[in-house]
């Protein structure tokens, strides 16, 4: 089953950018897996934060297809250790979706219309980070949890 990441923009500092391609390549060598960047939206200095976020949940629902199991990184998710992460991903890839689809809101989060479209919320951690942050400490979260369902010696338990 293909895992996908969904980023509302592209990740600008150039450290993190690197860090991603790097994770996102270690992931890849345990799963398909793939970062798809949504185009940011144009000229929001002076749009309210309702507008963006059902602008950005429009381009989210649009690329989505039917048969995707969608977990949005929110902050009021589930939280996980990270074996119970990988325990609750490899049953996860056992069933028939087709995709999972992780997705990184907007500055603002996500609309009502994602929130309705989202199977489940998980969250990192009660405290806040940046938004590329968050894509970074993700995608290392992921590769650990692979690690993990392939018995790799990455995480020390």
């Amino acid at each position: 089953m293909k895992i996908s990441l969904y980023l509302n923009g592209r990740t600008t500092e150039r450290s993190i950018a690197a860090a991603i391609d790097e994770y996102s390549a270690r992931i890849g060598k345990y799963n398909p897996f793939e970062v798809v960047v949504l185009p940011d939206l144009k000229n929001t200095r002076n749009m309210p934060a309702e507008e963006q976020k059902a602008r950005e949940g429009i381009k989210i629902i649009q690329s989505l297809r039917n048969d995707d199991f969608v977990v949005l990184l929110d902050e009021k998710g589930k939280e996980f250790t990270t074996l119970e992460f990988a325990g609750w991903l490899e049953k996860l890839l056992m069933s028939s979706h087709r995709r999972i689809v992780f997705i990184t809101g907007g500055p603002w989060g996500f609309s009502s219309e994602v929130y309705d479209r989202a199977h489940m919320k998980l969250s990192l951690s009660k405290m806040t980070f940046t938004h590329q942050m968050v894509r970074l400490l993700f995608l290392e979260q992921l590769y650990r949890i692979f690690t993990v369902i392939k018995g790799d010696p990455y995480h020390h338990q």
